[in-house]
């Protein structure tokens, strides 16, 4: 059997360091926003390049509270893609703002400054672009039509945690942007968390007064908060695992590679890398019309494999009030061919060919 992520593996690698890191914690007795918290917040800021990374209680809310400290609410529209988790979404629907769907590029499954561009109003005030599978977005032309409207951009970094634009990490680009850590991540816990990450003192002191009831000095409370903050062993495991970071994404990278080489001569399509910036493989998704029968072959041989995604944003039944008739041909043909192999740094050249071996099996030529 080849799961999707072998979280196993990984903690038997880390297990010496992680459980004497929890007993620590433990015997410290500081839970909530203890140590480990704060100096996971310093050591992901520097890792990062961002002068604030505050740490959440997950990359859902990490986006939500970033959105409402960059000033987005009722009514303003948010350009995104509609090929993405639906957090992305979700996070622009809490503040009461509306998602804009617009197409992605086919080959990198990325929002595109021309889609962007397109799909202005007056009522624009934000991008979300997601950095999706691991696969930066073009950042320089997404600024640069940001910086010709006037708009705010808000990174979706779910996937992406170590991915780079010309030795500068996602998540530092825009005016503010939300990560997870997720037990799945690049960059993953053992529960929830997330982080949101800024250069702007503003929006840090926003958010971390946010995190904790709407409260700056205890029991004195100047909004609204929320109850969102990062657990303290949570924090123990993500200390540990950002000393390897550079680690894993190679490793995935050295996995990603294997399997392209292994499917090159196959009639289907192999993640797309365009060279704008450094893939990380959160996912490595290939594209075939044979996706269905692929998969049931997959799982067969009790190998993993998952469709992320099977239904996009705009045809989501919750969205169906302003997405009616709404066509984005480009996601559309890539949410019916996409399937998603197992991927994982630890994952070992036998087991790659394996799973090279049974799509060969179905599709081979």
């Amino acid at each position: 059997m080849i799961p999707m992520v072998d979280l196993k593996t990984q903690y038997a690698l880390l297990k010496d360091e992680i459980d004497a890191g929890i007993l620590a914690a433990l015997e410290n007795t500081a839970f909530v926003m203890g140590p480990n918290v704060q100096a996971f917040e310093q050591e992901a800021a520097a890792y990062l390049g961002v002068k604030h990374a505050i740490a959440v209680a997950n990359g859902t809310e990490a986006l939500h509270m970033a959105l409402i400290a960059a000033g987005i609410g009722d009514n303003d529209e948010v350009i995104t893609p509609a090929f993405t988790f639906i957090a992305t979404a979700e996070a622009i629907r809490y503040v009461r703002a509306k998602p804009v769907f617009v197409d992605i590029d086919p080959r990198t499954f990325n929002i595109t400054p021309e889609a962007i561009e397109a799909a202005i109003t007056p009522q624009t005030k934000a991008i979300m672009p997601v950095h999706l599978f691991g696969q930066p977005c073009d950042m320089a032309g997404i600024q640069a039509v940001a910086d010709k409207h006037g708009l705010k951009i808000i990174e979706d970094c779910a996937q992406s945690f170590g991915a780079s634009i010309d030795g500068k990490q996602t998540g530092s680009f825009g005016l503010a942007s939300g990560t997870s850590f997720f037990p799945s991540k690049n960059l993953g816990a053992y529960g929830d968390g997330g982080m949101v990450m800024t250069h702007s003192d503003d929006i840090a002191e926003q958010v971390k007064i946010l995190r904790n009831h709407g409260s700056e000095v205890r029991y004195y409370h100047d909004v609204i908060g929320f109850n969102s903050r990062l657990d303290e062993l949570q924090a123990v495991v993500l200390r540990v695992k950002l000393k390897r970071i550079e680690q894993f994404n190679a490793g995935r990278r050295r996995a990603a590679q294997l399997y392209s080489q292994l499917l090159a001569d196959l009639p289907l399509e192999t993640p797309y890398e365009d060279g704008i910036g450094i893939h990380v493989y959160h996912q490595y998704t290939l594209l075939s019309d044979q996706r269905d029968a692929i998969m049931a072959a997959l799982q067969q041989a009790k190998i993993a494999c998952a469709i992320y995604y099977p239904v996009p944003l705009h045809q989501q039944k919750v969205f169906a009030d302003y997405c009616a008739g709404i066509s984005l041909p480009a996601t559309e043909a890539v949410a019916a061919r996409c399937l998603s192999l197992p991927m994982y740094p630890e994952l070992t050249e036998e087991q790659v060919r394996e799973v090279v071996g049974v799509i060969r099996g179905v599709v081979g030529v």
